[in-house]
């Protein structure tokens, strides 16, 4: 099996690198941001010890 060089490992490697990054991008753009705040009820409770 032939050896790569490391040239090719490292432009190997950045490729990786932006194709990752160009995909995270992609789906943080094109998500929805518009949720709906959900807005907890709180009890109050009064404790009588």
């Amino acid at each position: 099996m032939p050896q790569m060089a490391p040239l090719w490992w490292t432009s190997l490697f950045f490729m990786f690198i932006i194709s990752y990054l160009m995909i995270n991008m992609m789906v943080y753009f094109n998500m929805n941001h518009t949720t709906k705040k959900i807005k907890m009820k709180t009890i109050n409770m009064n404790w009588k010890w």
